[in-house]
């Protein structure tokens, strides 16, 4: 039975929970899937990592393809998702319908949960210096690694956690506040490729189809991911 090395975002993993079990039955062809940041997962195939597909953010599937690490042609587009807030399963929904309202809230909160290294926890870093106020939030943020952030919050390590909207709705003991407002939300389109050093491209090609399936749409659209449809 064929097996595929899959290098993708977290972004991605509810969608990949559901649909893996069935795309493995109906082609035959083994999932083996590693997860991390997009930005950690360029450094992983620019130092040689082996794999046949990445799911990455369009940025850093662009900027493989250019080293040579991606085949181009295989690129496609799978999902866009903007950033959102989450709260520990319970308490109090602060108000971030607006600017001011999300600023209000970030500043009345004891700690603030962001990625270290994700696409969404270095756009909030700059967000705060945008806002004014991050010698106020100084001390407050705590920084999470690899993974769902929201699960600060439901450990009650966190107050607050900002991620992709995927990423928080899955996380069991936190509660999904809703996007961040329109003038500073940040959208980010996730991309499949195939990694030029595949041994199996035609299998690879079949799994990055599935992705773009009908089906599959409208999974992305429950998962909190607005499918990009063709």
């Amino acid at each position: 039975m064929p097996n595929i090395k899959v290098l993708s975002t977290h972004a991605v993993h509810d969608v990949l929970r559901e649909l893996r079990p069935m795309f493995e039955r109906t082609s035959g062809i083994d999932l083996a899937i590693d997860w991390a940041p997009a930005n950690l997962l360029r450094r992983e195939i620019e130092n040689d990592a082996a794999f046949d597909v990445a799911i990455v953010t369009r940025p850093v599937i662009d900027a493989l393809t250019n080293h040579g690490k991606i085949i181009a042609e295989s690129c496609v587009d799978i999902g866009r998702s903007g950033l959102g807030v989450a709260v520990r399963r319970g308490a109090d929904r602060p108000d971030i319908s607006t600017l001011d309202a999300f600023k209000r809230a970030l500043l009345t909160a004891k700690s603030v949960a962001r990625s270290r290294d994700g696409t969404s926890g270095l756009y909030f870093e700059t967000l705060l210096t945008r806002l004014g106020i991050a010698e106020a939030m100084h001390g407050k943020i705590v920084l999470g690694g690899s993974g769902l952030i929201a699960e600060l919050v439901a450990r009650g390590e966190a107050e607050m956690a900002v991620q992709q909207i995927p990423e928080l709705l899955p996380v069991s003991g936190a509660d999904f506040v809703g996007p961040l407002p329109n003038e500073l939300q940040l959208y980010t389109t996730f991309s499949a490729g195939v990694g030029v050093v595949t041994k199996d491209r035609t299998s690879a090609e079949s799994f990055i189809s599935c992705l773009t399936a009908p089906a599959s749409c409208a999974l992305f659209a429950a998962k909190g991911l607005e499918p990009i449809r063709r």
